[in-house]
Order: structure tokens, then sequence, then C-alpha cells
């Protein structure tokens, strides 16, 4: 079954600990709310399933919609509904990152900055020394009276699962669903700017059922790291003048090859499709598509998601209310 209490925490890191030598090692984060509770998270930085190392993705000044979503800073756990509209996380769905930009790591290793472990320092660690800033954790919550068996405060409190959690294998596939992945954001106030961290097992399928989470039968397959040939490059989201106004979606084909453009389309955040001009694109080309028939490019943020002729997606980008307010401009993905 998906998870069962998933959420977001809303705390200030105290403390952190590194489990190199574990059989599941993790990183520990000791961190407190407005109210002085304590909670735990534990995330992980080893697969229990082969290929060992972990995925990740650094995204030092991350701007997406859900960032306006957010519940107060230490303000605690809060519980959220897995589905769209709203601050819960899908690494397919939600168009967070480019997946293509997720490289491995291994655990911990002697020397700096060569393993996961020194990665996440890098964040948790100034979170740390900064009062100003604050730290998201997308997860399930775990609680139980005893006292926490990292740090030792009581009751325990706190949340793991902060990585993907959909297109799983073996016995994990039982906490497959949409819009329950986890991550990291940690918010810098006086730098103006959040930096995310999302995780994921190099075992997990990128294509996965909308209503299960579950890996797609005909691509049942790991992350490969490879680029898709057809991309969204660009978007004009908020023409000069009166409405209506003429948007645009641009795409280039990065490949040596020509794409045959039939069946392929663009969704919204709303799920209005807007199919692509019949046709095919050279190689290096570009392709400027007018936007029409009900396909919205909302001026409050919004995303855009690129849709091979099988239905599975290729490509997807998002953008902020403040990215969007820039009337005329052309927004780069």
């Amino acid at each position: 079954m998906p998870l069962r209490n998933y959420g977001v925490l809303a705390a200030r890191p105290r403390e952190r600990r590194r489990e190199g030598a574990a059989d599941t090692p993790h990183y520990q984060i000791h961190l407190t709310d407005n109210h002085g509770a304590s909670y735990r998270a534990a995330i992980n930085v080893l697969s229990q399933q082969a290929p060992s190392d972990l995925l990740y993705v650094v995204l030092d000044d991350f701007r997406h919609p859900l960032t306006h979503l957010l519940p107060p800073a230490g303000s605690g756990w809060s519980p959220l509904t897995s589905q769209p509209g709203g601050a819960s996380l899908d690494f397919i769905r939600g168009n967070l990152f480019d997946r293509s930009q997720m490289r491995t790591l291994p655990p911990e290793l002697p020397g700096v900055d060569n393993d996961l472990a020194d990665l996440l320092d890098h964040s948790v660690q100034r979170a740390i020394v900064d009062p100003a800033a604050s730290v998201y954790l997308f997860g399930q919550r775990f609680r139980e009276p005893a006292a926490d068996k990292v740090f030792r405060f009581q009751p325990t409190d706190g949340v793991h699962d902060i990585h993907m959690n959909q297109g799983n294998s073996g016995r994990f596939r039982a906490d497959d669903g949409v819009w329950q992945d986890g991550g990291l954001l940690v918010h810098f106030p006086t730098e103006s700017r959040c930096t995310a961290v999302f995780l994921a097992f190099q075992s997990q399928a990128w294509h996965t059922d909308d209503a299960t989470g579950h890996a797609l039968p005909a691509v049942a397959r790991p992350h490969t790291g490879d680029e898709e040939a057809l991309r969204i490059v660009a978007a004009l989201v908020n023409p000069a003048g009166p409405a209506p106004e003429e948007e645009t979606v641009t795409l280039v084909n990065t490949s040596a090859a020509p794409v045959d453009l039939d069946g392929w389309h663009l969704t919204d955040q709303h799920k209005h499709q807007l199919d692509l001009p019949e046709g095919r694109l050279g190689p290096g080309a570009t392709l400027v598509v007018p936007v029409h028939n009900g396909f919205q490019l909302g001026n409050h943020g919004g995303s855009i998601t690129l849709l091979d002729p099988a239905g599975l997606k290729v490509h997807g980008v998002a953008y902020t209310e403040q990215q969007a307010q820039r009337e005329g401009r052309t927004l780069t993905f």
C-alpha cells in the first residue's frame, strides 16, 4: 500500500550524524520546531537492492510553484494529501527536476567531497549555523513512545522515506504511490534562495502508473541518465499586450536524427492536451508551438510536460509566478 503517513516536516536542524558502517546506513538529522518538539530525519544513503549507490540531484537555486505552498517555517509536521495541486512531491508528474541530471554517489568514503554524506553536509551544516535557515523534509512519519535510538530525545518522532517512493521492485513495490515522493529543501532567506536535494534508487522505474505508482511493465527499466531527443527549452508565458495573448512553447531536437512528431503532445498542470503539429523535426531544429484549445500557461506559475506517442513522459519543466510576471519575456529552461 502507499505510504500511510505522508507529509512534510518544517523545522530547524540542530545536529547531524553520519552512519557509514551500518547495514542500512542513513544520514541522521536532529531537528526542532517552533514549540521545542524534537524530530529525527533518517535519509537513506545506500540501497538494499543492487545497484547500491543512490541517484541524486542538487538544485542550489530551486524555483518551482510548490515553494509557495510550503507550511510556515518551523511549524513542525504537516500531513499532505497524495494528489496534485498542493505541496506533495512527485518526481515524474511534478516536473521538479530533469532526471538526466541525476548522478550516483557512494554513501561514505575517506576523504572530502566524494560521497553522499558529504553532499548532504553542504546544505545541512550550513543550515545548522545559519539561524535564519529553515528545512523541509518530505516523507513518511514515524512515532513511538520510547526514546529516540539516535539522538535520545523522547518520545521518538520523525520522518523517513526521504526519496522517490514509486516505481519500486520486489518487496518494496508495496510502498508505491503517486504524489508521495520524498525530498529535502533548505531555505536560506538571507540569500533569497532555496536548495533542493532529491534522491532515488537505481532500481526504480521512471515510467509509472498514474493511479498505483507501479512500474509500467513495458518500460520497467532503471534510470540510464541518457538525455531524450526532444526537449522543452522555452515558453512565452506572459506575452506583451492585451488578452487574448499568443503564448508559445518551444521544443528542440537534440539528437542526430529526425523525430516524427505524429502522436506527440504537451500537457499543462491541469492535464489539458496540446498536440504537436504533424511532420518531422530535423536534427538540431527547434519548433515553436502556438498555445490553443484550452491549453493553459498560467501567470501564477505552472508546468509543461512532453509526452511521446505512447503517452510516456519524455521531458517536463515548471515555472513560478515570479518568473511568469515578466511580461513579454520568454522563459528558458
